[in-house]
């Protein structure tokens, strides 16, 4: 791997994102026995980075790694297992099953996909999730989940 390849920020010198990278870093980020921890791969997101999600919309680095935390403080557990990954430029798309578990209710499977863009220096400037945040959490709610899809199926197809 030559410089050219590396991604440097201040003094600390990472590997460049890649398919494997993604697996290897985001396997460890999700503990499925204990709080999550990002902090191996914050380095990878730039000082400009844009978040969005079902529920919210963050810019810049800080108040993105606020809204982890939060996330961390709320969970007991999280697990993510990516089952399918691509890569095409400076853009890397991957599907996911989150499992978290939270304080006084069961653990909770969601499906999901990210979108990361990745800027010229080769940090993620853009995160985009996509995932049904009701669909899958009142799946494991007796009479919701009835109630919800016949919702969606009435007034939205």
């Amino acid at each position: 791997m030559t410089i050219e390849d590396q991604i440097v920020v201040t003094d600390e010198v990472l590997e460049p994102l890649t398919i494997k990278t993604i697996r290897d870093k985001w396997s460890k980020t999700y503990n499925p026995i204990g709080k999550p921890d990002w902090s191996h791969i914050f380095p990878y997101y730039h000082s400009d980075i844009l978040f969005q999600d079902s529920i919210q919309k963050i810019q810049g680095y800080d108040p993105f790694i606020k809204m982890c935390n939060r996330l961390t403080k709320r969970c007991r557990s999280l697990r993510m297992d990516i089952s399918h990954i691509a890569q095409e430029g400076n853009i890397i798309f991957f599907d996911w099953k989150m499992t978290m578990s939270f304080r006084r209710f069961p653990s909770t499977p969601m499906f999901g996909s990210t979108k990361l863009t990745l800027h010229e220096n080769g940090q993620i400037i853009e995160q985009r999730d996509y995932y049904d945040i009701w669909g899958d959490i009142y799946n494991g709610v007796p009479g919701y989940r009835r109630l919800y899809r016949w919702f969606m199926r009435k007034f939205f197809g």
